[in-house]
């Protein structure tokens, strides 16, 4: 088994250009086989260490390794990410998608892909621009889901749809994920995610609040993750900021 942890964040800062300091001093690790909640309010840094981790943005300051190496090329073959928009042109066809996926990456699952579209009723000749826009983001989540990554990165993928496509999304999520990689899931839905979820980490003002099991979190503190969170995020979070344990 690898020991390396998958995620190593190390003082990682990341500024604009605008002087927001958007992620300040973040150091965590993250290991492999789990499912880990990114929680934290709208504006905390979620999408930002997302994009670090996927190689979209560099660090201002500090490090980011994944499975030992700076995002670059080999990372972006164990990394499947989800962004929180879609991003395919509305004049491809779902095939259109699926040999792009097949062509860039040798992980992924063509047949899986297909299998998946098929339980949603979904044709494989039917153009982007025809499909509602949750059927647009479930063909995105089953071509995420259809590579047999070390790393899912899923940036709010259930905010703005309904309740069956948030549970149709996270039982996709759960049944189809390499069960030896690791999936890490952005949300301020929490009550929506609890009951996948292993792991969380809390942001807020870019600052790394809580990093615990969702197991330790009920035995230290009697209360769900979604009561947590709402009590530490009740008032302002500082840096130095350190919650004091029950």
């Amino acid at each position: 088994m690898n020991e390396q942890p998958l995620i190593e964040c190390k003082n990682l800062t990341k500024s604009y250009t605008t002087g927001t300091e958007a992620l300040s001093h973040v150091s965590l690790t993250v290991g492999r086989g789990k499912i880990v909640g990114l929680l934290g309010p709208n504006g905390s840094g979620k999408t930002t260490l997302i994009k670090l981790l996927s190689g979209l943005l560099t660090p201002t300051q500090g490090d980011v390794c994944i499975d030992g190496h700076a995002p670059g090329i080999y990372t972006k073959s164990i990394v499947s990410y989800l962004p929180d928009r879609m991003y395919f042109p509305k004049w491809m066809r779902v095939n259109d998608i699926l040999a792009f996926f097949a062509d860039f990456y040798p992980d992924f699952d063509r047949k899986k892909a297909l299998d998946m579209l098929s339980s949603l009723g979904i044709a494989p000749g039917e153009k982007i621009r025809r499909l509602s826009k949750g059927t647009q983001e479930k063909v995105q989540l089953v071509l995420v889901m259809s590579r047999k990554a070390q790393l899912y990165l899923m940036d709010e993928p259930i905010a703005g749809v309904d309740p069956a496509a948030r549970d149709f999304i996270l039982n996709t999520i759960l049944t189809n994920y390499n069960e030896e990689g690791t999936v890490l899931l952005s949300t301020h839905l929490i009550s929506d995610i609890e009951r996948v979820l292993d792991e969380v980490i809390f942001l807020q003002n870019g600052h790394l609040v809580r990093q615990d099991s969702v197991d330790r979190i009920r035995e230290t503190e009697g209360k769900s993750v979604d009561a947590l969170f709402r009590d530490i995020f009740r008032t302002p979070v500082y840096p130095g900021y350190t919650r004091k344990e029950a």
